[in-house]
């Protein structure tokens, strides 16, 4: 079963997760001191916040797949959208390992589908916006990710 993702930027990491978790009623399932992830069943969402610079309010939307069958499902989706597409590939990105696809929305909302294989001590590089600069006002530039050291 697919699961929505949501990705707000915020001002203050624990200001924050003190809001969500009592929204939620749930602490969330993974802290950083930059970053926080709530993998809740009811309603069934991986909610997302971090403290990266960038603009407070909706980051990125997204849907994740819980196995390869329902990622190609969605990439199906994707590409009957008529939006331009970045394909992303393996990557790590928000202290996980996965594969992703990003595209844009007509009203410019990023929306990324996904499937997480496995975890990470890092945040994660963005490998997207390159691609996402060479197109300039094609898609995406994904903000989840900013470049660091591996």
């Amino acid at each position: 079963m697919k699961r929505f993702h949501v990705h707000v930027a915020v001002k203050n990491l624990d200001a924050s997760i003190g809001f969500y978790s009592q929204l939620f009623a749930a602490e969330p399932s993974v802290r950083k001191p930059d970053y926080a992830k709530w993998m809740l069943e009811d309603p069934r969402v991986n909610f997302a916040i971090s403290e990266r610079g960038a603009t407070p309010g909706i980051e990125h939307l997204g849907i994740q797949a819980d196995d390869r069958v329902e990622l190609q499902e969605v990439y199906g989706r994707l590409k009957k959208a008529e939006g331009p597409i970045i394909e992303e590939g393996q990557t790590t990105c928000c202290y996980a390992q996965g594969e992703k696809t990003w595209i844009q929305d007509p009203q410019g909302i990023q929306w990324e589908t996904f499937l997480t294989t496995g975890k990470s001590t890092v945040y994660g590089t963005d490998r997207a916006t390159p691609a996402v600069e060479e197109t300039k006002s094609a898609c995406c530039a994904p903000t989840c990710c900013t470049p660091e050291a591996a």
